[in-house]
């Protein structure tokens, strides 16, 4: 593993860039090795601490730590580009490490992020509002024991599930109904993990089925109640799936732009697939790759494909670093406006990354078309696998519907 600088107690968006790109060049070296392998990314997530990315979010305190939103996005982008499992893992962790600000209290908030940050703990689970569980037989319930509950049930998760620190969670209570968020330890001896080991892509993010067997919850690891009522929600706490989903989308942008860049250094080194004699010879005689007209056709489409999501994401990205800013003051018609911009994120780039994914595919290939010693393949899947999670024409209704009528999109994390 190289040594990359580390970042600790400095807020210049640069050198987080700089760390950032460090590490991403540290991950590409392997990340197709990795990839085959599928073992749990503890090695991965040893480089993130070291470099300290994932206390980057860390709350600004006297000593001037941690970065904001954009630069937390930019760090997703670009280690995705890399490894797209450890950019989902990071991106999950960012927006998850803020659950006790979305439904907690500032004070709250602050001493939990604090303690996080000291003992560099990685945040798995997932941001649960009410809608996205079932009125009855939830997968997780809280039974009340004492001064605090008793966790039980069980449920999958797409990230952290052997590697987490702590998991944020929703679960019903048992007597009274009430969704709650918590936070739960999953070094319990009543949390069991079962990791999935046959994905078809993004292998490396410690996804897998959590089960819970009467384990403590205190207090103090309650991190709110949640309203079922949609209406009755305060719009910042429903900036919390939107968080999510903008995260997901820097993930797929980024593995959209890794593929290309790595194109484009396989095409720069010449044809594939033809014997060195005949090339040597003189027998081939097609133009080599930068005068390729076709070929040259080919990147100008998947290059103006990738400017143009850019555009969408950057867009969304700057909207939502603006409703974070403006906390509990966030009004109804500014997070509208931004679940707007994130579906629009979503459906261009969901789109964009399985085509450039699966073009780059095809010209990367060399003579047997079955065969991908390169690993492009790693790209498709792994965009493949995000991009199933939503569906570009249930946001682009929802787009629609806001623009003809003023809806307000629904507060859904998946399609």
């Amino acid at each position: 593993m190289r040594s990359v600088p580390t970042v600790k107690s400095c807020a210049d968006e640069e050198i987080w860039r700089r760390v950032t790109r460090e590490v991403a060049d540290d991950l590409a070296v392997d990340a197709l090795a990795r990839d085959r392998a599928g073992k749990p990314p503890f090695d991965e997530l040893a480089r993130l601490r070291e470099a300290g990315l994932p206390a980057l979010l860390a709350p600004p305190g006297p000593a001037g730590r941690g970065a904001d939103w954009r630069t937390a996005c930019a760090v997703i982008r670009e280690i995705a580009a890399a490894d797209g499992s450890i950019g989902e893992l990071l991106g999950r962790h960012y927006v998850l490490s803020w659950s006790a600000r979305f439904f907690s209290t500032p004070e709250r908030a602050d001493g939990l992020e604090l303690r996080a940050d000291a003992e560099q703990w990685l945040w798995g689970g997932t941001i649960d509002l009410p809608d996205a569980e079932p009125l009855t037989g939830p997968d997780l319930t809280l039974t009340p024991a004492g001064s605090g509950y008793l966790l039980n049930g069980c449920r999958s998760f797409a990230a952290g599930v052997t590697v987490a620190d702590r998991l944020v969670l929703g679960a019903v209570c048992s007597d009274t109904g009430e969704f709650l968020v918590v936070c739960a330890d999953p070094a319990h001896p009543g949390v069991a993990a079962a990791p999935e080991h046959d994905r078809l892509g993004q292998r490396l993010t410690a996804a897998g089925r959590i089960s819970f067997d009467g384990v403590p919850v205190a207090a103090d690891q309650v991190l709110g109640t949640v309203p079922r009522d949609e209406h009755a929600l305060a719009p910042f706490a429903t900036l919390a799936p939107l968080a999510l989903r903008l995260a997901l989308v820097h993930v797929s942008l980024g593995i959209a732009e890794g593929a290309l860049a790595e194109a484009r250094d396989i095409t720069r080194a010449g044809p594939r697939g033809r014997p060195a004699a005949e090339r040597d010879e003189g027998a081939y005689t097609t133009p080599p790759p930068g005068a390729d007209p076709y070929l040259l056709l080919a990147y100008g489409e998947l290059v103006t494909d990738t400017h143009t999501a850019g555009a969408v994401v950057e867009s969304a990205s700057e909207a939502l670093a603006r409703g974070l800013l403006a906390g509990p003051g966030l009004g109804v018609d500014q997070r509208a406006e931004i679940a707007v911009l994130v579906a629009a994120a979503e459906a261009v780039t969901s789109r964009s990354a399985m085509r450039l994914t699966t073009r780059v595919l095809e010209l990367t290939q060399g003579a047997d078309s079955a065969a991908d010693p390169l690993g492009f393949d790693r790209f498709w899947r792994n965009a493949r696998v995000l991009t199933a999670q939503t569906s570009p024409t249930r946001r682009l209704r929802d787009i629609g519907d806001h623009y003809l009528n003023g809806t307000h999109p629904p507060l859904t994390l998946h399609a």
